[in-house]
């Protein structure tokens, strides 16, 4: 291969690198990005829907209806979810969570052997019905800064068969609460508002009209009040002369 041949290929790569470049370059400018005044992304939200939401939200079903009505096979079903982080044999001991053997009833951050969070010691109390609920619902925001990474059960029912399968794993099961003792107590009226009147008790009642027996004497009339007296006509003025 002479001389020739060499310069010609050089000159094909070189032409090809420089039309790379190039088209390197012109797409740069073309297509020039320009960076946010304000980095991320902007959610708009509209005031005061999270009221409203709120005021639309249904009320929470009262945790004894919610009991009495609950599977205990239903709640062994939900407790797969938990079965990764908590053991439920007597004994077993704890794994990433404390074990929930005689759970329901038990005072907050007691299980032996097991480190808990800062927040879950400071939290204090016992796990009633309403506490785990409260908590199996959303953990982070029942107790903020617990260690507890589960997303929760939003589901009512569901929460309910959980708990009374965690309170049939003991010796001495507590009795569920009754249905009538968490009836919700009749809401006082509004500051600024009055009670409405009470009607005037009819003839016959104890404060009504009662009339007088038969033969007995009309009540009097008050006196009328005397007409005051005429004032005196005033003297009549001289004549002049």
């Amino acid at each position: 291969m002479d001389g020739f041949e060499l310069n010609k290929i050089a000159g094909a790569v070189l032409g090809v690198l420089t039309f790379t470049v190039g088209l390197n370059v012109f797409s740069d400018i073309l297509f020039t990005r320009h960076a946010p005044e304000k980095p991320g992304f902007e959610i708009a939200v509209q005031e005061g829907s999270s009221g409203e939401a709120q005021a639309a939200a249904p009320a929470d079903v009262p945790i004894a209806q919610l009991l009495a009505a609950a599977s205990i096979e239903k709640g062994a079903a939900q407790a797969k979810k938990c079965a990764a982080c908590h053991n439920f044999q007597e004994g077993a001991g704890a794994k990433v969570g404390p074990d929930l053997y005689g759970v329901v009833g038990r005072p907050v951050a007691s299980a032996p052997g097991f480190a808990y969070s800062a927040a879950m010691k400071a939290h204090g109390g016992e796990w009633t019905f309403q506490n785990l609920s409260d908590f199996i619902k959303n953990p982070k925001a029942d107790i903020p800064g617990t260690a507890m990474g589960f997303a929760g059960i939003a589901k009512e029912t569901d929460r309910a068969d959980l708990l009374v399968y965690l309170n049939s794993l003991s010796h001495n099961p507590l009795p569920l609460p009754k249905p009538e003792e968490a009836a919700p107590a009749p809401a006082a009226a509004p500051a600024g508002e009055k009670a409405p009147a009470q009607p005037a008790p009819a003839s016959g009642e104890p404060g009504g009209n009662v009339p007088p027996p038969a033969g007995s004497a009309a009540p009097e009339k008050p006196a009328e009040p005397a007409a005051p007296a005429p004032a005196a006509p005033a003297p009549a003025a001289p004549a002049n002369p």
